[in-house]
């Protein structure tokens, strides 16, 4: 089900992020161009309000997929973003930012890892403070975007040494086909968002393209105690060789990828985004929505229950 419909000065919610902070309220960070959106929600599913962006950075543009975590005392603000006047989104590069309130806003601003760097996920557990996120290996088999993790020294620093978590292995993954060079085709993983419940360790991910028919929502798994998520060695459900999506197009939405998860009174719920196939047509330019809905998790399997209009 959509978490906002339409309103006045429609803002969309691309690559949603959504927290329960220390106020008991919920806010939700969203993809912007001329910075992070926000919107706030006494309840799970609403409604939300739009509060307008919560980060910019002069001489910046396109923020993408931003995600919130509380440590140290501060809300850490992790998105990427390019100069003004670039146009290569290859030349995206992660930032870091802080506040006191997680309505921010969020400043001192800071580069956290070197281009490309995207879709930024931060994790504390007994082991520390790691950071997933998305960069390329043009050299692969299956060249492309992939998922890695870091260990973060503080807040505002990593330690530069990625592990690489989950890599392309399907055609459906392709995002588009000589895309640098004649015969190489071009694949993406991205948005990663790791969890944990008992001693399975899951990390679900976005595949190819939010314009392609195959964009879907996948996730990998581990069973282990191990805490230091870059000893981790995750693989995909069910195979690396088989399509099998947690989330994809249905009869009623497509373009359904990029998540956050939360957990409310010990039920599971994934967040992402989504168009209608029916789009309102007093929507203009990106139509996509946020969207939730209740997931089941057992035994190292996850399983969405969509429903259009209510959880």
């Amino acid at each position: 089900m959509k978490l906002i419909e339409y309103y006045d000065g429609y803002h969309a919610q691309a690559d949603p992020f959504l927290i329960k902070a220390n106020d008991g309220r919920f806010y939700m960070y969203v993809t912007g161009s001329n910075g992070v959106r926000a919107f706030v929600a006494d309840e799970l599913c609403g409604p939300y309000t739009d509060i307008g962006d919560v980060l910019t950075i002069k001489g910046k543009h396109n923020f993408w997929a931003p995600s919130v975590i509380f440590t140290h005392g501060k809300y850490y603000m992790y998105v990427s973003c390019m100069n003004d006047g670039e146009t290569d989104a290859h030349l995206q590069t992660m930032h870091v930012a802080s506040s006191d309130k997680p309505q921010g806003p969020f400043t001192n601003a800071k580069k956290l890892i070197e281009p490309f760097s995207i879709d930024s996920h931060v994790v504390e557990n007994e082991s520390g403070l790691f950071i997933f996120y998305s960069t390329n290996d043009y050299e692969a088999e299956r060249a492309g975007t992939y998922i890695c993790v870091d260990k973060l020294e503080s807040p505002e620093k990593a330690c530069g040494k990625p592990v690489k978590v989950l890599s392309p292995t399907l055609d459906e993954e392709i995002f588009a086909r000589d895309r640098f060079r004649k015969g190489q085709h071009w694949h993406t993983l991205e948005g990663a968002f790791y969890f944990r419940e008992g001693d399975w360790h899951y990390v679900i991910y976005s595949g190819n393209c939010f314009e392609s028919p195959y964009y879907y929502l996948g996730y990998a798994t581990a069973k282990t105690t191990e805490t230091d998520l870059t000893k981790i060695k995750f693989t995909k459900y069910p195979d690396e060789n088989t399509y099998c999506p947690l989330i994809a197009k249905n009869d009623f939405e497509s373009g359904t990828g990029h998540n956050s998860v939360i957990k409310v009174d010990g039920k599971y719920y994934v967040i992402y985004h989504g168009r209608d196939n029916v789009v309102d047509p007093r929507i203009k330019g990106d139509s996509r929505t946020a969207r939730i809905c209740l997931m089941e998790v057992k035994d190292g399997v996850l399983k969405a229950i969509r429903k259009e209009k209510s959880l």
